[in-house]
């Protein structure tokens, strides 16, 4: 399609961005509006009042000097700057605790400002999506396609390097995919592996070898007709007659050598699965100055690999091909389709294809995937992790997520819920009674358990801690990190470590009170004061996640005290703060999956598609399916910038 006939498409898109970009800002200025003294005069005289003491010169707390702030107009000339100021007032980790503190009120205001100040300069023209993608499939991408490519069950991406997480810290971003060496040798053995294994089902072999030489048909036919089949799924377009015809000539130098018709064809296969068409999602460069539309068949390709990590079906295939893929209706459909998954009369979800995604997103955002790897419990205080355990609490988000996204819940289950996943190990970790298999299984949890939602769940509380003991402060660092978006600083230089040991005197002290002497300096007290106590709340777990109410013979203290005084009990307290603050969860997650979608870091103009997004799902119960659908009908997801564009 030309670029001057998605122009009116274009237009409309843009403009319906902006339209539903402006409830959000919208929202911010009622809310600074609420506070009758708050101004733009007065959020300047709030930095005079409490930060110009700790932040002023080249002396400045953090390498923070604000003695120059004047006007909000400076305010977008350093986005990334007031960004993290925002955050960190907003965590009451700035002003300090040991100084003149504002009230909550204020500071809320203040907040708001800054970031309403934010999203008008950087949304109110609109938003400018990423360039065509251009990236290497990773690991996991690579071994799903080749399984689909080729129909076989056959893990073909076991023996490549693994990849590095980049964008917004998952391993499918651009920046990090990059093609060494190694790769291309390993590519080269692992596209004979796997077709060797196909080779050698008579099933495969045929649904492969479309064609064979006949008394009416040459070697060269059939091989035109195999690849003719082949490659266009190969590279998730149409192909044209050149293409077709530079895999004919490599199977024609093949079989004048062999005179084998399957060793040649394999051949020219081969060189088909290590061809940059095949290994690299690749999108039609554009030229032009303006944002255009991507094709569907591109769109394709960018739905499967956000919620499948393969390639596009046959269904998508088709659509593409009918130029639908750009229609609301049809894209909602297909979500449908896409995040379903099936559940037997035993709770348990068989085979879905969304699982890829739910493994792959779920992992890299909680951090599960270190279990087993990064993080191995130390055996001689907790015991030994046998694989059935550790099956378990690795696919307990990861099927928590499945659920989620097929049954279309909210996704504020995250933060608490009535359900989870348990395998039988793990229904014996947690007490749990029934019937349970070596797959995990949906269970209902009885009122008052201790599980229910992320902080509930092992996997989830053992790589927040350390291998031997659990620490509020890593679990709430990771609250405030995974779930809220607001990582604190890190610590400052030369902070010793915690004392294991109790008092000189022989008093032996609990985790509790030896955290407050490590905090004692005023410089760590600010942070730890927001960490501490989210951590805290969690302390009833060990480090493994097992419900326990003492510790060497002291009883656990799982209260948890805020800067601004709010107080709470255990993690049945700690969920409903976190409740109050859905919604810095929703928008991080949101950021985090718009991210993943993506494949790249977002840009400042991106959080403004995460501030629609998100005023989207609270206006429709924050529905899993609901963020999915308005990812793939953002700006950034539907369309690519030219060249031109800086």
């Amino acid at each position: 399609m030309c670029a001057h006939l998605l122009c009116p498409r274009l237009s409309c898109l843009l403009a319906a961005t902006a339209i539903c970009l402006v409830p959000c800002l919208s929202a911010y200025a009622e809310s600074a509006a609420d506070h009758e003294a708050f101004s733009p005069e007065a959020g300047v005289e709030f930095f005079q009042n409490y930060c110009i003491d700790c932040h002023e010169g080249d002396a400045g707390e953090g390498g923070l000097d604000l003695s120059s702030f004047e006007s909000s107009k400076q305010i977008p000339l350093e986005i990334e700057k007031w960004n993290r100021i925002a955050d960190r007032v907003a965590e009451q980790q700035m002003p300090p605790i040991d100084s003149d503190t504002p009230p909550m009120e204020l500071r809320d205001a203040v907040v708001q400002w800054i970031r309403g100040t934010i999203h008008a300069a950087v949304c109110d023209d609109g938003v400018t999506p990423g360039r065509p993608m251009l990236r290497r499939l990773n690991r996991t991408e690579y071994a799903n396609t080749i399984r689909d490519l080729l129909g076989i069950q056959f893990n073909a991406g076991h023996g490549l390097p693994e990849d590095g997480a980049g964008g917004e810290g998952f391993d499918n971003a651009a920046e990090t995919l990059f093609i060494s060496p190694i790769h291309a040798e390993k590519y080269l053995d692992a596209a004979r592996a796997a077709l060797t294994h196909a080779m050698s089902d008579p099933q495969d072999r045929k649904t492969i070898l479309v064609a064979q030489p006949s008394a009416e048909t040459t070697p060269q036919a059939a091989a035109e007709k195999v690849l003719e089949n082949f490659l266009p799924r190969a590279f998730r377009r149409p192909v044209t007659s050149d293409e077709i015809q530079q895999y004919v000539e490599l199977f024609q130098s093949a079989y004048v050598d062999d005179q084998s018709y399957e060793l040649a064809i394999q051949f020219a296969i081969e060189a088909a699965l290590v061809s940059p068409k095949f290994l690299f999602l690749w999108e039609q460069p554009h030229t032009g100055p303006e944002p255009i539309l991507i094709s569907h068949y591109e769109m394709a390709s960018r739905l499967s690999y956000f919620l499948w990590a393969s390639m596009p079906d046959a269904e998508l295939t088709r659509l593409a091909s009918q130029g639908k893929l750009h229609d609301e209706e049809v894209l909602a459909e297909q979500v449908a389709r896409m995040v379903k998954s099936r559940i037997d009369d035993r709770g348990h979800r068989r085979d879905a294809k969304v699982r890829a995604f739910a493994e792959s997103f779920v992992e890299q955002w909680l951090g599960t995937r270190a279990m087993g790897r990064e993080f191995k419990p130390n055996e001689a205080v907790v015991g030994k992790l046998d694989s059935e355990l550790l099956g378990g609490m690795q696919y307990e988000p990861v099927f928590f997520m499945e659920d989620l996204l097929a049954d279309n819940r909210s996704l504020l289950n995250w933060i608490d819920s009535d359900f989870t996943y348990a395998n039988n190990r793990l229904a014996r970790h947690y007490k749990i009674e029934g019937t349970f298999r070596e797959q995990p299984r949906r269970v209902d949890l009885p009122a008052g358990s201790h599980r229910g939602g992320a902080l509930g769940m092992s996997a989830v509380l053992a790589v927040s801690s350390f291998s031997h003991r659990t620490s509020p402060v890593l679990r709430g660092k990771w609250i405030m990190e995974t779930l809220l978006g607001t990582a604190p600083p890190p610590p400052p230089p030369n902070v010793p470590d915690l004392d294991e040991a109790g008092e000189p005197s022989g008093e032996k002290l609990s985790l509790r009170q030896r955290l407050e002497l490590h905090r004692a300096d005023p410089t760590c007290a600010s942070c730890h004061a927001v960490m501490d106590p989210l951590g805290f709340g969690l302390e009833n777990y060990d480090v493994l996640g097992r419900w326990r109410t003492e510790v060497d013979g002291i009883e656990i203290d799982s209260t948890g005290t805020l800067p601004d005084g709010t107080t709470f009990a255990g993690a049945a307290g700690l969920k409903e703060q976190l409740m109050q603050r859905k919604d810095a969860f929703i928008r991080h997650l949101t950021s985090k999956m718009l991210g993943y979608a993506l494949a790249r870091q977002l840009t400042n103009e991106d959080q403004c598609v995460v501030e629609a997004i998100s005023q989207k799902l609270a206006e429709d119960d924050y529905r899993a399916q609901t963020l999915v659908l308005e990812i793939i009908k953002s700006v950034p997801f539907q369309f690519k910038s030219g060249q031109l564009v800086h």
